[in-house]
């Protein structure tokens, strides 16, 4: 019963992000082509396509230059070079690949580690890991929610560092998300979802996602230390393990359109809430 719960809760999430997902673009579009027919009565026949071009790169991806150029960071610029073709970039055109060297994979593990957002998340997911009675035999109260805090943190921080640094510096894997260069909606969802099972090597080629694989099931099976006995079965095992990948799968979707959300939301903020913003401690790979 407890996984038929979390498997219904996990396909209402997938549902809403992908009805999120369409709205963005079909709003990014629809902003595009009256920017595009706006522009046609003031610019010369010639400079229409180039100045259509650059209006759809404005709104789907943000400069480079607003991002800082640390070599440790675990975002890559989500910033959609000027594409020939309609749907992707030429492949004789390569884009430029900068490997993480094994100390900035370390960097980035330790960067996550004691990130607020890791502690937020996980108190979140012990909330509602108690509110539906998951890992019943943690029992209820503080007591049981400290309990699902701790084996969530746990899970999180290991996996982190099985995965994000163990694996990928043994491997020579990178363990950060290259958004899509794709446009169009499907080749973008189909791209992040396939992320799982596609990485790049420290060389730049795309290779099988070892690393990602491996990490999920290490992890896994090393949460049988500190799960209750009744959880530490063969099934169980398999059953996070399958859930740790589709879980990836659903993250690198918001990892490919959240980019698109923060413009298309900040584009409609209004000026008090931006000025707020722009007060807050807000990390600058967290700003849009």
């Amino acid at each position: 019963m407890p996984l038929l719960k979390l498997q219904v809760l996990r396909a209402r999430q997938l549902y809403v992000l992908i009805l999120m997902i369409v709205f963005v673009i079909t709003e990014a579009r629809a902003h595009a082509q009256f920017s595009f027919e706006e522009g046609q009565t003031s610019l010369p026949s010639s400079t229409h396509e180039v100045s259509r071009d650059n209006q759809l790169s404005s709104i789907e991806a943000a400069p480079l230059n607003q991002l800082p150029a640390g070599p440790c960071r675990l975002r890559v610029p989500d910033a959609i070079p000027q594409a020939k073709a309609k749907d992707t970039v030429p492949i004789n055109e390569p884009l430029p690949y900068t490997p993480l060297s094994a100390h900035c994979k370390f960097k980035i593990f330790l960067t996550s580690t004691y990130s607020p957002y890791t502690f937020l998340s996980a108190g979140f997911q012990a909330t509602l890991d108690q509110a539906e009675d998951q890992w019943p035999h943690y029992g209820g109260g503080m007591q049981g929610w400290g309990k699902r805090f701790g084996a969530t943190l746990a899970d999180t921080e290991s996996r982190r560092f099985i995965q994000t640094f163990a694996l990928s510096a043994i491997l020579h894997q990178d363990p950060r998300y290259f958004p899509s260069y794709r446009r169009r909606l499907i080749a973008r969802a189909w791209y992040a979802a396939t992320r799982v099972a596609i990485t790049r090597k420290d060389s730049g080629d795309n290779t099988f996602n070892t690393s990602e694989f491996l990490g999920a099931l290490f992890a896994s099976a090393l949460q049988n230390s500190y799960y209750p006995r009744h959880d530490r079965s063969f099934g169980e095992t398999m059953n996070r393990f399958s859930g740790a990948l589709s879980s990836d799968a659903l993250g690198n979707l918001l990892r490919e359109f959240t980019p698109d959300m923060k413009r298309l939301f900040r584009k409609h903020a209004p000026e008090e809430i931006l000025r707020i913003e722009e007060k807050l401690p807000i990390p600058a790979d967290d700003r849009p």
